[in-house]
């Protein structure tokens, strides 16, 4: 708790809404990197032969939600630095 004070007391609210937003969106790419991974192993559970279809595709999947988690920890990393 004491950093989330120091934030707000040195500088504006922009920079603590940038350092919880580059947590959140952390956060939140590792959920979903969870979500796609869990059902990729289901449906290869449920069909063998389509083994790899579903791993190129769960791939394909997991690299844009690494892209976008990516740019959302950027945006909230400059949202701290940058006045």
């Amino acid at each position: 708790m004491s950093l989330l004070n120091t934030i707000m007391l040195e500088g504006d609210l922009a920079k603590a809404g940038g350092a919880v937003g580059a947590g959140i969106a952390a956060l939140a790419a590792g959920i979903g990197i969870g979500q796609i991974g869990k059902g990729a192993v289901e449906s290869i559970a449920r069909q063998p032969e389509a083994a790899g279809d579903i791993r190129a595709n769960m791939i394909l999947t997991a690299a844009f939600v690494e892209g976008v988690a990516l740019f959302a920890v950027i945006a909230g990393i400059l949202a701290i630095f940058v006045k």
